[in-house]
């Protein structure tokens, strides 16, 4: 069964990072299935920690605009919008170079929240972050909360 609540188009989506920070990272969704969302990011100047490695706040950075964006996918624009509760990650093995891809995959999609479990791997296919991502689902009428 499809999750989609609005079929991906890729070109749209790849649009919506303009001026932002995927932009900066070069994050670029590549492809979709009935289950999964998959996008990418570049390794290289952009996105390494002072080692030369893959920064672990931009493999975060990647998996939870790839996770948001799968849950505005699953809803009803027209009655909500999506906003994330909390993401962690856990980082397995670090990157130089080249491009490391992200598939999102729904653990719960519920009434009030998402969450997803979004698998990072370099181009080798070996893993390099597993993260966990919450949404929040709120209904567009909602009060807007206050800090």
């Amino acid at each position: 069964m499809c999750l989609w609540k609005r079929q991906p188009d890729l070109k749209h989506l790849n649009e919506t990072l303009s001026n932002t920070i995927g932009e900066q990272l070069d994050i670029r969704f590549e492809a979709f299935d009935d289950e999964s969302l998959t996008a990418s990011m570049v390794v290289d100047s952009r996105t390494h920690q002072p080692y030369g490695l893959l920064h672990g706040g931009a493999s975060v950075v990647l998996a939870e605009t790839l996770g948001s964006t799968a849950s505005y996918l699953c809803i009803d624009t027209s009655r909500f919008y999506c906003v994330g509760l909390e993401v962690n990650a856990n980082h397995l093995r670090g990157l130089r170079s080249g491009r490391v891809t992200a598939v999102a995959r729904p653990v719960h999609l519920g009434r009030t929240t998402h969450v997803w479990d979004i698998r990072l791997r370099g181009e080798d296919g070996k893993p390099s972050c597993i993260s966990r991502l919450t949404m929040a689902i709120v209904p567009l009428d909602a009060e807007p909360p206050r800090g």
